[in-house]
C-alpha cells in the first residue's frame, strides 16, 4: 500500500508565495516520476508539473515561469514552489506518483489533495 501526503496548502493573498509538499510512504519497488496536479470547482483535473527520475520537469502552461517543481528522490518526496500566485490558480492540489509498488505493474498513485485559495 503506498499512500501520499500533501501539506503546504493555504490562503494567499495575490502575488504571494506557497510551497507545497509531499511525501509517498510504503513498498515503493520504483518511483519513475512525481507530480502536481490541480482542479478548480467545475473545471477538468489539469497539470501543474512533473519531475522523473532523471530530474526532468513538465509544467503546465499557466503556471512556467512562476512555479519550480523539485524533488528529494530517497524520501519519494516532490515539491511545488509557487510564486506570483493568481486568484485563477485557486484549486485543490493533488501530488501524483507513477510507480511500482508490487510486480510489474505500473501504476498512478494520488494524495487526498490540498487547498490553495489565492484571494485579497
Amino acid at each position: 500500500q503506498v499512500q501520499l501526503v500533501e501539506s503546504g496548502g493555504g490562503l494567499v493573498q495575490p502575488g504571494g508565495s506557497l510551497r507545497l509538499s509531499c511525501v509517498a510512504s510504503g513498498t515503493i519497488i520504483a518511483n519513475y516520476a512525481m507530480g502536481w496536479y490541480r482542479q478548480a470547482p467545475g473545471k477538468q483535473r489539469e497539470l501543474v508539473a512533473t519531475i522523473n527520475s532523471n530530474g526532468v520537469t513538465s509544467y503546465g502552461d499557466n503556471v512556467k515561469d512562476r512555479f519550480t517543481i523539485s524533488k528529494r528522490s530517497a524520501e519519494h518526496a516532490v515539491y511545488l514552489q509557487m510564486n506570483s500566485l493568481k486568484p485563477e490558480d485557486t484549486a485543490v492540489y493533488s501530488c501524483n506518483m507513477r510507480g511500482r509498488t508490487w510486480g510489474p505493474a505500473v501504476n498512478d498513485y494520488w494524495g487526498q489533495g490540498t487547498q490553495v485559495t489565492v484571494s485579497a
